[in-house]
């Protein structure tokens, strides 16, 4: 079975006036379908940067980024778009609802994106199986925390993607709810889903089958 995402030797740098930051230095690793990684590390570690690099959000300065052995470094942004929208699913503590649209219309314009025709009825379905379809009218302001991480993790996952990229997606939660969430996240790791999540939280090593460490850009 092929990795659902490698990441070979990346490198990320950022400059503001006469400083240099190296976020990512020389990052390697493989994601395989199903399986449950939890990153890790001090904030400024690289921990989004790397997710960014890994979803093609970002064009690391050196290396490269292949989703179920399709590369998306190195691509036009339009085509990372395109790409993106049909083999990663990303939820951000930020949050990835646009606030005019309903539960279910976000999901279905995800779908749009990806060139998909939109089914209600699969809507549904996904919005049930996280445990808010009754919510699907509802629109983003009107959710809570745990129903606006259910909410984000329908939309990333409309698309079937190959890998979920998480970050820092419970950090707002209280301890039940983020078990809820990382149980969801799990309950797709099992059907075959490759899920990363980014987090300082405890909660989420535990949940993971292995956990990567950051540390000033490298792997600990």
């Amino acid at each position: 079975m092929s990795a659902a995402v490698e990441a070979e030797a990346l490198h990320r740098f950022f400059h503001a006036g006469d400083e240099e930051t190296q976020a990512l230095r020389g990052v390697s690793m493989a994601i395989e379908p199903g399986e449950f990684i939890a990153v890790t590390g001090p904030s400024g570690s690289g921990k989004s940067t790397l997710l960014s690099c890994l979803a093609g959000l970002d064009e690391p300065d050196g290396g490269t980024v292949r989703i179920k052995g399709v590369r998306i470094t190195r691509r036009p942004e339009p085509e990372r778009a395109r790409l993106r929208a049909r083999l990663v699913g990303i939820v951000t503590q930020s949050g990835n609802l646009l606030a005019h649209l309903t539960v279910a219309q976000n999901v279905a314009l995800v779908r749009r994106l990806a060139g998909a025709r939109p089914s209600p009825a699969r809507t549904m379905e996904l919005l049930d199986s996280l445990g808010i379809a009754a919510r699907a009218s509802a629109r983003p302001d009107t959710l809570s925390g745990g129903e606006t991480v259910r909410a984000g993790l329908a939309v990333a996952l409309a698309n079937d993607p190959a890998i979920l990229l998480a970050d820092e997606p419970t950090g707002e939660l209280d301890g039940v709810t983020e078990h809820q969430v990382l149980t969801l996240m799990r309950d797709r790791a099992h059907g075959g889903t490759a899920v990363l999540v980014a987090s300082h939280s405890g909660l989420v090593a535990e949940a993971a089958d292995r956990i990567v460490t950051l540390d000033s850009g490298r792997i600990a």
